[in-house]
């Protein structure tokens, strides 16, 4: 016995230990609070992504690339699934370890005494299990399986993060042109009210042309006071799909120049191929199919038994005993592991209906949104008509106010109606932006390709 304890401290010496890692709200909260769009961490993170440096930091003008990078450094959602990818990699090494021996140690005591020796039998034995059938590659299989499909996890959570960035930056583009065109169009609302009052003085405008030009410029103002709302959303929409606090949006230059003309609407097939061939929740779907055929395998494999190995050593009152032979074999007489087996193949069943029923939803979610977006490209193509139409009138408008021919009054009115008709595009815009993004999601792929389709999430070196 003296013997074998030094055997088993070795043993015990090899074992990992627990070190403690609690979490502090409050130290959660400080960490949040000082997350900057300035980080020099994020710097690095954003050279590694894009293979380049960026020069100043941080740059003077942020777009969709940049600020989805800074989403996928600080969105916590982002490394929730990563750390499930982690749990899932490990998974795998838990899934091929060999099962361990188990070492017995028998003692007995003898009365009357047999023998010449002592009267205590004492020994050592090993349960060496062996697995049959090729269990511990099915069950590998599975595993790597799914560690597949949780690094599939990551790319779908990073498209949905890209697609938060995307559809903030379209609401605050939209928010800020809005506000733009209400702030003229609230001024000009101003001047016509000021002029009839002043007609209205001298008997040119009656009362009721003074209420209705004063409920045009009221609504005019509500309609201000909302965009700027709006705008304030915007912001905290954005801040939120980085994961950074508010602070650090607010006063950084967006450019938006890629919201003012939507690409023309894909090949119905070039975006099935996408849509099937590149979405990553669909090959994450097939990934676990796979691992519900490598599930059933084992199963199955299941119905052979272990083979365990039993040597042993025994002092038996002056005798040495070396045993050799099985410890056990599990005899499949009465169940055969057929419940197993069945519920294994009812889960194959499931994961297979799973992934033709996602397959179908992307194919009819992408009809719809192709349709969808086209119509809105051809609404657009007849709003940038009337707005053009509504230019020249202006433009005539403004010819005939320097030659004479109109008060400033009717060209004051002349202004608003372009403002109205530049409003009205506006809206047509933002919903061909909408649209584009919903086409871009069922897809899982930008339709300005060099946008994102060069970048991959990568995991942070040192995540805050």
């Amino acid at each position: 016995m003296r013997r074998l304890l030094p055997f088993a401290v070795c043993l015990l010496t090899s074992c990992a230990t627990y070190h403690a890692q609690p979490l502090a709200p409050a130290e959660l909260a400080r960490s949040f609070e000082h997350r900057s769009l300035a980080d020099a961490s994020l710097h690095d993170y954003v050279t590694r992504a894009l293979g380049h440096d960026i020069t100043p930091w941080p740059p003077t003008k942020w777009n969709r690339r940049l600020l989805t990078l800074a989403a996928w450094y600080d969105n916590p959602a982002l490394e929730v699934a990563r750390a499930h990818a982690d749990t899932a990699r490990a998974g795998v090494d838990v899934a091929g370890a060999l099962p361990n021996p188990t070492l017995q140690l028998p003692a007995e005591y003898a009365t009357p005494n047999p023998g010449p020796g002592a009267p205590f039998t004492m020994g050592l034995a090993l349960d060496i299990p062996i697995e049959t059938a090729g269990k511990r590659g099915y069950r590998i299989d599975q595993a790597k399986h799914l560690s597949d499909a949780a690094q599939l996890a990551i790319q779908t959570e990073s498209w949905r993060v890209s697609g938060q960035v995307r559809d903030a930056l379209t609401a605050l583009y939209s928010a800020q042109r809005h506000c733009s065109l209400l702030a003229r169009r609230v001024a000009d609302e101003r001047d016509v009210v000021a002029m009839i009052e002043k007609r209205h003085t001298v008997g040119e405008n009656s009362a009721a042309d003074v209420g209705s030009a004063t409920l045009a410029m009221d609504q005019a103002q509500r309609d201000y006071a909302a965009a700027r709302a709006a705008l304030t959303d915007a912001r905290a929409q954005l801040a939120a799909a980085i994961g950074v606090p508010l602070a650090a949006v607010d006063g950084i230059h967006i450019d938006t120049a890629s919201f003012t003309a939507p690409p023309p609407a894909p090949p119905i097939a070039q975006a099935q191929r996408d849509a099937i061939f590149h979405r990553s929740d669909l090959l994450a779907s097939l990934a676990d199919y796979a691992a519900s055929e490598s599930a059933l395998q084992l199963e199955i494999a299941k119905q052979y038994p272990d083979v365990h190995l039993g040597p042993g050593y025994t002092y038996d009152t002056g005798t040495r005993r070396i045993a050799f032979g099985l410890a056990g074999i599990t005899l499949p007489i009465f169940d055969q592991n057929q419940g197993g087996i069945r519920e294994a193949e009812d889960r194959r069943k499931e994961a297979a209906a799973r992934t033709a029923a996602l397959q179908d939803k992307i194919i009819g979610d992408l009809d719809q949104a192709l349709s969808r977006y086209r119509q809105t490209l051809r609404a657009l193509a007849f709003a940038d008509d009337q707005l053009n139409r509504a230019q020249k009138q202006l433009a005539g408008e403004a010819a005939r106010f320097a030659a004479g021919e109109i008060d400033r009054l009717a060209y004051t009115k002349a202004k608003i109606d372009f403002d109205i008709n530049a409003g009205s595009r506006l809206d047509w815009l933002v919903a061909a932006q909408q649209a584009a993004a919903a086409l871009e999601d069922a897809m899982q792929r930008p339709l300005e390709r060099q946008e994102l389709d060069d970048l991959r999430p990568h995991r942070p070196e040192e995540p805050r």
